[in-house]
């Protein structure tokens, strides 16, 4: 690819971080700034774990990637400061990647919306006792799913199919979060579809599924498995890939998302019916992560995928402008 990268300046690869999927960041982020930096991009490794943010400006960055992944990464934090130093990043901005870090947010603006999302009941910490807990099946029946609604990569979500892992299921999830989520189980299909660009330009890439053993899609099989299959192309009937591609866009525009994301879809197996789950902001770039897989299948390479993402990093104050 003979792109001009030396306007693009001196890049901070953010990686790491304190949140609980730091363990796939530093994989996402080494991946990225390997990519970076065989097309001649003076990018640098940078963990807010280990450095203040500060020495981003103090050291020269131009612009960053934000290859962080959960709390104080994607969730709008970040994002926060970076606006205020006026460091262009990659990715959605402030409000977008808070509300779609907060999956209970996410919901409400998407049914508001009309968009399709499974039924769910959010459980605040004083909403958690066990008369409390063993009320949400009446509500959206069994199974169901228990997580956490600020972490992803499947951290503390158990999925409950009778009443006496009710209990177990919220503890677990109030271990990474004070609020807990219990969602309407859908049986089906797993699906993804990734997004690149912003508003009216924005495009939904080829769609994912998603075959886990047992249909057990955890963070182990997410990210250090080679049981799990993927298949791109998704196999679907193509109205059907249409459909997703379609509802994914309008998610994403929806929550105000730009750069680059990612939706979580499932498909019912009774009715063939789509369900919107969540919006990555800030989706992995590990090798087994699935946009990358997505924007091969559409005949763009991991590196061509790295360069074309950091090349629209931006500023809410300046939308649509890449500054250098």
């Amino acid at each position: 690819m003979n792109t001009d990268v030396t306007g693009l300046g001196k890049v901070a690869v953010l990686m790491g971080g304190r949140s609980a999927e730091r363990e796939v960041s530093l994989m996402s982020g080494g991946g990225v700034l390997a990519a970076l930096r065989a097309q001649g991009v003076d990018a640098h490794a940078f963990d807010p774990a280990d450095r203040e943010l500060s020495d981003l400006k103090r050291e020269g960055f131009a612009r960053v990637f934000i290859a962080l992944h959960g709390r104080h990464g994607e969730d709008g934090t970040v994002q926060g400061a970076l606006e205020l130093m006026g460091l262009p990043y990659t990715g959605s901005g402030v409000m977008a990647s808070a509300i779609a870090m907060d999956k209970v947010m996410t919901k409400r603006v998407w049914v508001a919306e009309g968009l399709p999302t499974p039924r769910w009941q959010w459980l605040a910490p004083e909403a958690q006792s066990r008369e409390d807990v063993m009320a949400v099946p009446d509500a959206i029946g069994l199974p169901l799913i228990v997580k956490p609604p600020r972490e992803g990569s499947s951290i503390g979500i158990t999925k409950v199919s009778g009443y006496s892992q009710l209990q177990d299921a919220v503890a677990l999830a109030a271990k990474y979060d004070a609020d807990v989520l219990c969602e309407e189980f859908i049986d089906g299909i797993e699906l993804t579809c990734p997004v690149l660009g912003q508003g009216a330009a924005a495009r939904a890439l080829p769609v994912i599924r998603i075959d886990a053993p047992g249909g057990n899609y955890d963070f182990e099989h997410k990210y250090f498995s080679d049981e799990t299959g993927y298949r791109c192309p998704s196999g679907l009937a193509p109205e059907e890939e249409a459909e997703v591609q379609r509802l994914t866009l309008a998610a994403y525009r929806t929550l105000g998302c730009r750069g680059w994301g990612r939706a979580d879809l499932m498909l019912r197996a009774t009715d063939r019916r789509i369900f919107l789950l969540e919006m990555n902001t800030s989706p992995g770039m590990t090798g087994h992560s699935l946009v990358p897989m997505s924007a091969r299948a559409a005949g763009m390479s991991y590196e061509h995928l790295c360069l074309h993402i950091l090349q629209h990093a931006t500023l809410d104050a300046h939308p649509g402008v890449q500054r250098s």
